[in-house]
C-alpha cells in the first residue's frame, strides 16, 4: 500500500513537472499547442561597436622622430637626456669638429686660389687679345706694300703666319679663363660642403617635442654611412598621441573618418576618448588573416599615455537613441508551419503570440544593431512597445534555464558598457 501511494505522489509530481515546462513565458494563457521563448519589446538606446586592439604612438612617427649624426666622429657632448624637453632648433648633441673645421679651411683656400686663377685668365686674354690687334695691323701694312711691290711676299707670309698664332694664342688664353672660372664654380661647391658637414656637427632637434629614447654616450665614436646614425628618437608633442588600431578586414568597412573611440590602458584604471582620424589602406596578412590599420588621435593633456602602451577600443560604428529594440534572436526566429495563420508576408518579421495561442507576424525592418539587440523600424512603431517577440520554441532545457536566469540569453547591459542599457521605465 506504501509502494502505491509513493508511486502515485511521483506520478503527479512528474505531471506538475510537465506542465511547468510546457507554459508559455512573459504571461501568456496556457493554452494547448507550442509553447515559445520570448524577448521584451523595450525603448532604450544601442550602439554598434567594433572591438580592437592597437598600440601608442607619437603624432606623425609610429616610433618617433629620429635624430641623427651625418657626420663621422667623437660625440664629445650630450645636452638632451631621456625625458628631456626639446624645442625645435635646440642643439642636443655636438660632434668634435676639429677635421671639419680643417676641411673647410682648406676649401676656403683653394677657392681663393682658383678665383686668382680666374684673374690671371682674364688679364692672359687681354694680353692675348692685343697681340691679335697688332698681329692684324701687320699683316694689313705687309698686305699693302707687297701689292704695290714694296716689299717681299716672304714678309707677308710671315705676317699671317703671326696673325694665326695671336688668334690661336687667344682662344687657348680663353679656354684657360673657362676652366679657371669652372675651378671656382667647383671649389665654392666644396667650400659649401666643407660647411655644411661643419654644421653637422651640432645635432639640433628638428621638432617641438620629448626625448624618448637615446642610442650613444658621450665619447662614443658614431659611424655615419648610408644612413644617417640615430643618436636621439624624440616623440612630438605627446600633449596629443596616436593609437594605431589593427582591425581585422570583417570589420574594417564600418570604420569611418571621425568615429568616436573610447579605450583604456593596463596600466590606468580610467577610459580615454579619441576619433578615427585615417583607415589605411596597407593591409597585413598574418596567418591567413588579413588586417588594417586605423588611426585613432586621442588628447593626452596630462602625458599619462606613453608610446609602446597597448590599448583596448572600441570604436562606435553606429548608434541609435530613444529606440525601441529586441533581442537579435527574434529576427532569426523561423516558426514552424503548422503554428503560422494566414498568408505570409514578404520582409524580414517578428513574431508576436497572440490571445489564441497562434503566432502574428509584424513585418519591420532592421536598424542599428549591436549582435544581441536591434532597433526595430516599422510603421506605427511605438505600438509593439511592451510586448514580446518570439525568440525560439520552449523545451525541456531551456525550461530550466529560463527558470533559473539562463546566463546566455542577452541582457540589456548598462550605458557605460557601449550598447543598450536597462529599458525605460
Amino acid at each position: 500500500m506504501r509502494n502505491v501511494f509513493c508511486l502515485a505522489t511521483a506520478a503527479m509530481m512528474l505531471a506538475v513537472a510537465g506542465c511547468g515546462q510546457n507554459a508559455p513565458l512573459s504571461g501568456a494563457k496556457a493554452k494547448k499547442g507550442p509553447s515559445f521563448r520570448l524577448a521584451p519589446i523595450a525603448r532604450t538606446d544601442v550602439v554598434r561597436t567594433v572591438e580592437a586592439t592597437g598600440t601608442v604612438t607619437p603624432r606623425n612617427s609610429p616610433s618617433g622622430i629620429p635624430v641623427g649624426a651625418q657626420v663621422n666622429g667623437r660625440l664629445i657632448k650630450l645636452f638632451a637626456d631621456y625625458n628631456s624637453v626639446v624645442t625645435n632648433g635646440q642643439v642636443v648633441a655636438l660632434i668634435d669638429p676639429l677635421v671639419y673645421e680643417a676641411n673647410y679651411k682648406s676649401a676656403v683656400a683653394r677657392l681663393h686660389v682658383s678665383r686668382a686663377n680666374v684673374e690671371v685668365g682674364e688679364a692672359t686674354v687681354k694680353s692675348r687679345e692685343a697681340e691679335l690687334q697688332l698681329a692684324e695691323k701687320t699683316y694689313t701694312r705687309k698686305s699693302q706694300l707687297v701689292e704695290k711691290s714694296l716689299a717681299p711676299v716672304a714678309e707677308l707670309d710671315s705676317a699671317e703666319e703671326a696673325l694665326a698664332r695671336a688668334r690661336a694664342s687667344l682662344d687657348s688664353a680663353k679656354a684657360s679663363l673657362k676652366s679657371a672660372i669652372a675651378s671656382v664654380e667647383q671649389c665654392e661647391a666644396d667650400v659649401s660642403q666643407a660647411e655644411a658637414n661643419l654644421k653637422y656637427c651640432t645635432i639640433v632637434s628638428p621638432v617641438d617635442g620629448i626625448v624618448i629614447d637615446r642610442k650613444v654616450e658621450e665619447g662614443e665614436t658614431v659611424v655615419s654611412s648610408m644612413n644617417a646614425v640615430p643618436v636621439l628618437t624624440i616623440a612630438e608633442d605627446l600633449k596629443t598621441v596616436w593609437v594605431e588600431a589593427t582591425i581585422p578586414e570583417a570589420d574594417v568597412g564600418n570604420i569611418k573618418v571621425g568615429q568616436p573611440v573610447t579605450f583604456t590602458a593596463d596600466a590606468y584604471r580610467r577610459k580615454f576618448t579619441g576619433k578615427v582620424i585615417q583607415v589605411r589602406r596597407a593591409a597585413t596578412t598574418t596567418n591567413n588573416v588579413v588586417t588594417f590599420p586605423v588611426i585613432i588621435e586621442a588628447e593626452n593633456p596630462d602625458e599619462m599615455l606613453f608610446p609602446g602602451m597597448t590599448a583596448t577600443l572600441s570604436i562606435e560604428t553606429a548608434r541609435a537613441e530613444d529606440v525601441l529594440v529586441v533581442a537579435a534572436a527574434a529576427f532569426r526566429f523561423r516558426p514552424h508551419e503548422e503554428d503560422i495563420t494566414g498568408e505570409m508576408p514578404p520582409g524580414r518579421k517578428l513574431w508576436l503570440v497572440k490571445d489564441d495561442g497562434k503566432l502574428e507576424p509584424i513585418v519591420v525592418k532592421e536598424g542599428v544593431s549591436d549582435d544581441s539587440f536591434t532597433e526595430i523600424l516599422a510603421d506605427n512603431v511605438d505600438a509593439l512597445e511592451g510586448r514580446n517577440a518570439v525568440v525560439g520554441y520552449q523545451t525541456t532545457m531551456t525550461a530550466k534555464q529560463d527558470a533559473t536566469s539562463n546566463p546566455f540569453m542577452p541582457k540589456f547591459p548598462k550605458k557605460s558598457k557601449g550598447t543598450a542599457p536597462e529599458p525605460k521605465k
